[in-house]
């Protein structure tokens, strides 16, 4: 299992919303880091003929060889970053929009992803090891 980024080699984790780009301004833990599994991407394209390029799909960190379905309500770490998983996050029109994708938000549906806090501060690498035991 490792996370994979598509535009950084290593990433701060901060637990801080930015509030940058296009976003709900809907307040909450669920605000500081998404996830996406490759293989939801993946799946997308070969079950619904839908290509999402994993940086369109509006998520922080691409990730490969763990379910993050599983990981609501529990705690997990990415390289030295510990998070809890909140709850899915499922797409939106706005995602297919700003996408530019037609049926991005179908082919994508409950296996969009997670939402996540982070519980302490610290920097994410690209081939990172997720670690899901407790």
């Amino acid at each position: 299992m490792r996370f994979a980024r598509s535009r950084a080699s290593a990433w701060r984790a901060t637990g801080t919303f930015a509030k940058a780009g296009t976003y709900s301004k809907t307040e909450g833990p669920h605000r500081e880091v998404t996830f996406i599994e490759r293989e939801a991407v993946e799946a997308a394209e070969r079950d619904e003929g839908v290509a999402i390029p994993p940086e369109r799909t509006r998520r922080n960190v691409l990730t490969e060889g763990v379910a993050l379905n599983h990981l609501v309500g529990r705690e997990f770490s990415v390289g030295e970053v510990r998070f809890l998983g909140i709850k899915l996050s499922e797409p939106c029109g706005h995602m297919e929009k700003l996408s530019g994708v037609a049926g991005a938000r179908k082919a994508l549906i409950h296996r969009g992803g997670l939402r996540a806090r982070v519980l302490n501060e610290g920097i994410l690498r690209v081939g990172d090891p997720i670690d899901t035991s407790e």
